[in-house]
């Protein structure tokens, strides 16, 4: 069985390898993805434009304008002299926020008051335009409490000192590095599997491989097995990638790492089976990975928390193997995520792997009879 068993993974390699294109596109373009997602596929706000209407001409007002021209967030900080001005700015696009400082603002400071300040945000990005909100209200706290601690004003008030664990200058490649290796992985190891089958009947030699001495469990484990390896040697240029090149820490265990891997590239690799004994054609196989990868990816948590999803539609990423794989990943990453933890996300991507391994095994039977 053995033999058998190791004369078919050879075969499979030998396909995907012996072309030169095909090992080009296999290693370049994975490299470059990682690349280039990890510089633009960025959740950090930077080089925002912003407007300032300041109708206070007391000392707060300025210092105010200053501060907000020395954070490194605003690449351009410039002065209007209306209201209509400063509409016309974000209307135009020109500036993504807009602040008026009323004409009290120092005086009401000075005499321990809360500053009146209204910012003016672009609900066209509206994901932006919070962060942006949030950049200039911490701007405006920092002053205020400053302000009372050299009067001594409002001194029972406390100062806020954040500290962020795991990321601690909050390094946004820090977080989708490790995200994009469970990602890219997954788009190799699904599309290399669900073009195995399709491959055999295009090419016509599927029926070739059907009078060969192979039991149906044996031809499904030589399709399996080799996208498996060729996925973990992903991960491996991934992880030595984002460790050597982009400098993210790897604090966790990588024998965890690659323990979690082994079945959430067996899950993929399950649910590529399933789409090649589905197809006939590579090019159905192409596109019967694109339809699954794009909402895998949404519905992952790799953009948004899942946490912001409806209940139900939080139910339905359970049986997502990319949720589970980059709790896994991320943790490894920045925590040293414990075994029992990884465990904790490994038994999913485990029954995950069972039932879709099984699916693609039956209906593999159903195709041959």
């Amino acid at each position: 069985m053995w033999t058998r068993l190791q004369s078919l993974m050879v075969k499979e390699l030998l396909v995907v390898f012996r072309d030169p294109r095909s090992r080009i596109i296999l290693i370049v373009p994975p490299l470059i993805q990682l690349v280039i997602f990890a510089f633009a596929a960025t959740l950090e706000v930077k080089n925002v434009d912003l407007v300032v209407l300041n109708r206070d001409e007391g000392r707060l007002g300025l210092e105010l304008v200053r501060r907000l021209e020395g954070s490194t967030t605003f690449r351009k900080v410039a002065p209007v002299h209306s209201p209509s001005e400063l509409r016309q700015a974000i209307d135009q696009q020109r500036a993504l926020a807009g602040v008026e400082v009323a004409p009290d603002f120092s005086r009401d400071l000075a005499a321990g008051r809360p500053g009146s300040i209204q910012i003016v945000l672009d609900g066209r990005r509206s994901n932006a335009a919070q962060i942006v909100d949030g950049y200039i209200g911490q701007i405006v706290a920092e002053l205020t409490a400053d302000e009372n601690e050299q009067h001594h004003l409002l001194a029972s008030v406390p100062r806020l000192v954040p500290r962020n664990w795991f990321n601690p200058n909050l390094e946004y490649k820090w977080f989708t590095l490790p995200g994009l290796i469970a990602i890219i992985a997954q788009l190799i190891g699904l599309t290399v599997t669900a073009l195995s089958v399709a491959r055999e009947r295009e090419l016509g030699t599927f029926d070739q491989l059907m009078v060969a001495p192979l039991r149906t469990g044996e031809i499904l484990a030589g399709k399996m097995l080799p996208p498996l390896m060729v996925g973990l040697v992903h991960i491996t240029l991934y992880v030595i990638a984002s460790v050597a090149i982009f400098r993210v820490p790897l604090r966790g265990s990588l024998v965890l790492l690659y323990g979690s891997g082994v079945f959430f590239l067996a899950a993929t690799v399950g649910i590529g089976l399933f789409i090649s004994a589905l197809c006939t054609t590579q090019q159905q196989a192409i596109l019967g990975a694109f339809l699954f990868v794009a909402p895998a990816t949404l519905l992952s948590g790799y953009a948004t928390p899942i946490e912001n999803m409806p209940g139900w539609l939080q139910t339905a990423t359970m049986v997502n193997p990319l949720r589970h794989f980059l709790v896994v990943t991320r943790g490894v990453f920045l925590k040293a995520m414990p075994l029992g933890e990884v465990a904790k996300n490994t038994v999913p991507l485990f029954f995950i792997a069972v039932a879709t391994l099984s699916a693609a095994a039956w209906l593999f039977r159903k195709r041959m009879e």
